[in-house]
């Protein structure tokens, strides 16, 4: 954490100074907005935080809910999710409050009694070390806090607009404020109240059965399995030795997916409800939680469940579902989005996979950076198009992904070809539900894998997966991924050749063409008056060991001037660790290369160093130029 910079801190440095909309703010949502935000969820949230670090923004987030949530359905908080909660700041608690996963045990019918269980196999959750945080366990609610704090605590003071519920919305051809959409108080002294807003862009996060989904004639299409099953989070007495561990649990009486949550004593157990009727109707959701136990008691035999309480409960049918689209645009017309819709609102499955929180929490994290950019007139409103592109197509994979787990977590135990077949499909699978499977495609944000050669372990469309290096400056050791922040910066990423320690090197010239030149992306795109390093993240990795580099001679665009005393900030340069980056990443010792992550921590391009006209072309095909000072001093 970097602070001081504008000056001494006495108080919690991740409590920004109030700046631009955050001052005076509003208690009631005004009537123009930037952006309404639609449903306090886990996409709606993390939108909600990373907008909020735009102090010339106005965003506001109305819920129906009178107030925070108290009990999340979802808890499953995969390994990519962590990552992006170092970006926010917060990984280090939530990682110290929630239970963490390191193995799944598997659980089947005792081939010399089949009417008990025996454990049939262990898998390590994480065994190819696909990442540096932990799968964790947490309530959805806790999440939401942590989100709803960074919130707060930044320069605009955003917090929720509880007790407002979404009516309805039109969109104008022409206007500053095309969006007029219509609120309901849902709390308070104003019960039944209905006012307008009106907003440049509205995002519905407001779940499966959206309002913002219906008002742009959205449709969630797909199947429902027919299959049920109870979900219950309790406190309890047993004799399953495996109480506190992940299990996937097969018996002839049915299954269970067996999950320990935080804190050490509670747990959630999904149960098999079995197959329903095509003329059930929604009848299973009448299923007890005494008839759940009773289940779960026959499926654990010869095991018992004695349950002291019950903390949530709930009976869901599995179905699978998407949107073609998830935004209101109008290619016919030229008409760029200005709805949005995100998570459940655009696709819907099963919670066995732990995937709808995650996904959320992705889609929301893909589009808030984008609305920053074209609300501060970074970028042309064209680069929100490639929101729907993005995500649509994971939300798809994602969708086929969970019908095949779903479907295996349904099956007999008689119809496996063996009792470690589960375990195997787990261990196999194991990248896509961690969320490291994304890859986007080639487009105006994601550059072609023309010199992907350069560094093949950062592959172009796959997020930045983080190395220890050594910062330059004081020997620290630290991940380089872990210095990301959402703040709506790119990061660019320097990685000197074999050759590059002299004054004529690839790298010096990189560097200076960057700090000088008018074609650079930080001289184009950064504004007048603006911190060189504010829209524009660079760092430089040596190949050599810290103690090798003289800091005296490193290029001035990494050790930049910031603030209003112009200090120098000297963590932005760093060299190889005994985990050599060089190595593990594959990057060309050599050649050396540029690795070019956008604001939500996906690799978007690798370069040579020498290759500074692709790097400027890149740039300008989803950024504008800068209004003021930086390039026309540069000219000059």
């Amino acid at each position: 954490m970097q602070f001081h910079h504008h000056g001494y801190v006495s108080g919690d440095p991740r409590v920004s100074p109030a700046a631009g909309t955050g001052v005076n703010r509003p208690e009631e949502v005004p009537d123009e907005v930037d952006v309404l935000i639609v449903g306090a969820g886990p996409a709606g949230m993390i939108l909600a935080a990373q907008l909020s670090q735009f102090p010339e923004i106005t965003t506001r987030l109305v819920e129906r809910r009178p107030g925070r949530l108290e009990i999340g359905q979802a808890d499953g908080i995969q390994a990519r999710s962590v990552e992006t909660f170092q970006t926010f700041g917060f990984a280090e608690r939530i990682i110290s409050e929630a239970y963490h996963i390191t193995e799944m045990a598997f659980w089947g019918p005792d081939a010399a009694d089949p009417t008990k269980i025996v454990r049939t196999d262990r898998a390590i959750d994480d065994e190819m070390g696909i990442s540096e945080f932990p799968h964790l366990i947490v309530n959805q609610a806790r999440v939401l806090d942590y989100f709803a704090e960074v919130a707060k605590n930044s320069p605009t003071r955003l917090v929720p607009d509880y007790g407002l519920d979404f009516v309805g919305l039109e969109v104008a051809d022409e206007g500053e404020y095309p969006v007029t959409v219509t609120l309901r108080e849902s709390a308070g002294e104003r019960i039944g109240q209905e006012r307008q807003v009106h907003a440049k862009y509205v995002v519905g996060c407001d779940g499966a059965r959206s309002g913002v989904r219906e008002s742009i004639g959205r449709k969630l299409a797909g199947t429902q399995a027919f299959h049920a099953w109870a979900v219950m989070d309790v406190l309890a007495v047993t004799d399953f030795p495996d109480i506190r561990t992940k299990c996937a649990i097969q018996s002839e009486a049915g299954s269970i997916l067996h999950i320990p949550r935080e804190g050490g004593y509670l747990f959630r157990m999904y149960v098999d409800l079995g197959e329903i009727s095509h003329e059930d109707h929604g009848k299973v959701r009448e299923t007890t939680v005494e008839t759940a136990i009773v289940k779960a008691n026959q499926i654990l035999h010869p095991y018992t469940l004695d349950v002291k309480n019950v903390a949530w409960y709930s009976v869901y049918e599995v179905a699978h579902r998407l949107t073609d689209k998830f935004d209101d645009a109008q290619p016919e017309s030229g008409r760029s989005p200005h709805v949005f819709i995100t998570g459940d609102a655009c696709h819907t499955h099963s919670a066995k996979a732990g995937q709808g929180m995650n996904v959320s929490m992705q889609d929301g994290f893909n589009l808030g950076w984008k609305l920053a950019h074209v609300l501060t007139g970074r970028s042309p409103e064209s680069l929100l198009e490639t929101y729907s592109d993005e995500r649509q197509v994971i939300a798809q994979n994602l969708i086929d992904f969970d019908r095949e787990w779903s479907t295996m977590m349904a099956k007999k135990p008689e119809e496996f070809a063996s009792p470690k077949e589960l375990g195997e499909f787990y261990v196999r699978t194991a990248e896509f539900p961690a969320g490291f499977m994304t890859q986007y495609q080639p487009s105006m944000l994601i550059g072609e894998a023309t010199h992907q050669e350069l560094a093949t372990g950062f592959p172009i469309g796959k997020r930045f997966k983080s190395v220890p290096v050594v910062r330059v400056a004081d020997g620290n050791p630290v991940h380089l991924g872990h210095h990301h922040r959402a703040d709506g910066r790119w990061r660019l990423y320097a990685f000197p050749g074999a050759a590059a320690s002299g004054g004529d090197s690839a790298l010096r010239n990189w560097a200076d063409w960057l700090a000088t030149s008018p074609e650079s992306p930080v001289v184009a795109h950064t504004p007048a008056g603006a911190d060189i390093d504010s829209v524009f993240d660079v760092k430089v990795v040596y190949p050599q060991r810290h103690v090798d580099v003289d800091i005296l001679s490193v290029p001035e665009i990494f050790l930049p001037r910031v603030g209003p005393f112009e200090l120098i900030d000297y963590e932005k340069v760093y060299a190889a660790d005994e985990e050599d980056i060089f190595e593990l990443r594959g990057i060309d010792r050599e050649s050396g290369c540029v690795v070019v992550v956008r604001p939500d921590q996906y690799v978007a391009h690798v370069l040579p160093l020498t290759a500074t006209g692709e790097l400027a072309a890149f740039f300008a095909g989803n950024m504008l130029a800068a209004q003021g000072a930086a390039a026309e001093l540069a000219e000059a």
